[in-house]
């Protein structure tokens, strides 16, 4: 019996695939040239607001990839103590979303962007908070170079995880939950380091079973439930919600 490889063992060739990767159409990034103001119509257009995050990669010393995480700090206003991806809201200035993933990441924990080979970005994702969120996959190939730096405001701790636990069915429980009128599933994932416990779930969740389905190239060993929801398309359709201040994970 042939024994699946390891994506990590040959990070050239991993890199090389992922450049070819294509990600979806995003349901999430509208235009005039597809959906037009009708005269005498709703309004202006409604544009949601955009995040990237970082999936950063490298091979373990097993030979398998892990990516990095972060631990929110435990004083923000938001989403306190939470898990996530390095990363946070586009900025003037940014000129893509890789650069924006890159810049949150430097800012957040350090990480210097010239270690870093951005290599895709993957499907859009869509917050509680009507964010769009861009994940960007990038590929640290020297981790020793790399010496975290913490945003003591921002960051709690710095860790890292198997990427492919976000296929198996191990350490995974889930919930049904409704959101514009569809129903869908979060996934918990759970996890030990180090003698400390952490907790995976929700849109950051979501991004790395995407995530590893696409470096893996297999879907995960769970139903996935992945929906699109089915944003309003003018400003005042959204006259409840407060789209001032938008936070960056869910």
């Amino acid at each position: 019996m042939e024994v699946e490889k390891d994506p990590g063992a040959d990070m050239e060739a991993l890199v090389r695939r992922l450049r070819l990767h294509q990600a979806a159409p995003s349901a999430y990034d509208p235009s005039p040239a597809v959906t037009p103001s009708v005269a005498g119509g709703s309004g202006e257009l409604f544009r949601p607001r955009r995040a990237a995050v970082l999936v950063c990669l490298f091979r373990g010393a097993a030979g398998e990839l892990r990516v990095i995480l972060t631990k929110r700090a435990a004083t923000l206003s938001t989403h306190s103590g939470e898990v996530a991806l390095p990363g946070g809201k586009t900025e003037e200035g940014d000129a893509d979303d890789a650069a924006t993933a890159l810049r949150e990441s430097l800012e957040e924990i350090g990480l210097d962007p010239a270690l870093v080979t951005v290599v895709a970005s993957l499907d859009h994702f869509l917050s509680k908070h009507l964010l769009v969120v861009v994940p960007v996959v990038g590929i640290l190939s020297d981790i020793q170079a790399f010496k975290p730096i913490l945003n003591v405001a921002e960051v709690d701790e710095i860790f890292d995880v198997p990427l492919e636990m976000f296929l198996k069915d191990e350490n995974r429980t889930s919930e049904e939950r409704e959101k514009m009128g569809q129903t869908f599933t979060v996934h918990y994932f759970t996890c030990e380091k180090e003698n400390q416990k952490y907790l995976i779930w929700g849109l950051t969740a979501r991004i790395l079973i995407h995530a590893a389905s696409v470096v893996y190239e297999r879907p995960p060993d769970f139903p996935e439930r992945r929906v699109q929801f089915n944003l309003a398309k003018y400003h005042n359709e959204y006259s409840s919600v407060p789209l001032g201040s938008i936070p960056a994970r869910q």
